[in-house]
């Protein structure tokens, strides 16, 4: 059978099409969250994000990933009041699972973990 599939919308409500899941080399989950209460602002593939202590968070998917071998990053910078901004360190901080990812936070004009104003989290991969 050969042929051409032409849709304007293409809808589903559940299974590997509603993650994109299906699609290799797209993002499975992002979020943008407000660093000093974990609100989330917009997500994709997210239930919610824990603010676990200042700095320290655990973002919640809503579909499980395939396995915990997924690419994480995040974009995120700290203004203090009245100075230059300051880049904001992320790092991996223990939890990677198929239903979550945790990142911690770190100024570097500081010491120890810092909230950020605004949170950026985007996963590829599995």
């Amino acid at each position: 059978m050969a042929g051409t599939l032409v849709a304007n919308t293409i809808n589903t409500d559940t299974g590997l099409f509603s993650t994109n899941n299906a699609y290799l080399g797209i993002a499975k989950a992002w979020v943008m969250f407000t660093g000093s209460t974990a609100v989330v602002n917009g997500s994709f593939n997210v239930s919610s994000v824990t603010r676990n202590s200042a700095g320290n968070y655990t973002v919640n998917f809503t579909t499980a990933m395939a396995n915990a071998n997924y690419a994480g990053t995040i974009a995120t910078a700290y203004y203090a009041s009245g100075s230059a901004p300051s880049n904001v360190g992320e790092f991996w901080s223990g939890t990677r699972t198929t239903s979550a990812y945790q990142i911690a936070m770190q100024n570097s004009a500081a010491s120890g973990y810092q909230d950020s104003p605004f949170v950026s989290v985007v996963i590829f991969g599995a």
